[in-house]
């Protein structure tokens, strides 16, 4: 049986909105992403994988790069903890144009792949303090293969954004920015689903 939806998120008029005017406010906790149904979905589908279950991360791929769509929600308390930029793989966007349109499961697309991840060990890298994802779809099960990773990046902050409409893009990675990385991995510890999708 699949969780409800945590009594905190309940039905909000502004939830008919476009996905990208839907805000959840962390603060009061009263709107929940689109995609917080799907993402307890795959929570209860992936049990027996994903040992820390009370939050979870989830990225929303129809909203555009130049707003935070990765959001970290606290399952049990019902509430979004925080709500990031997050940059999507060139392979998806190829026009540059800031919206994810392609994905792929493949080596060498440089393409964001759908699905649930499970997060695993934290490692020091090219662009610092990283953290390894685990595909357990068939959609993103070549993750570990293709190195993709939650890490820090210089063309995802908000001034690049506003400058541009748009973030930079990335290999495929959830890359994230440098300032919000050690709120991210440390709420999105090892053992946590993220979830993606469009």
């Amino acid at each position: 049986m699949i969780s409800p939806v945590p009594a905190r998120f309940e039905a909000h008029p502004a939830m008919n909105l476009p996905p990208e005017t839907v805000m959840p406010d962390a603060r009061a906790g009263d709107q929940a992403p689109a995609l917080l149904p799907r993402a307890l979905a795959a929570l209860e589908a992936h049990r027996g994988r994903i040992a820390d279950r009370n939050v979870l991360g989830l990225v929303d791929f129809s909203v555009p790069s130049k707003l935070p769509r990765l959001h970290i929600v606290d399952i049990a308390a019902g509430r979004v903890l925080s709500s990031h930029l997050v940059a999507h793989g060139k392979g998806s966007d190829p026009e540059n144009s800031g919206f994810a349109e392609r994905f792929s499961n493949r080596m060498g697309s440089e393409a964001s792949s759908n699905g649930s991840y499970m997060l695993g060990d934290t490692y020091t890298g090219r662009h610092g303090r990283s953290r390894r994802l685990i595909g357990l779809d068939s959609d993103n099960d070549q993750a570990e293969p293709r190195g993709i990773v939650v890490h820090a990046a210089a063309y995802v902050c908000p001034d690049f954004a506003a400058q541009y409409g748009r973030i930079g893009r990335s290999q495929g990675c959830f890359a994230v920015p440098p300032a919000e990385i050690t709120t991210v991995l440390d709420l999105l510890g090892p053992g946590r689903l993220l979830f993606a999708a469009r």
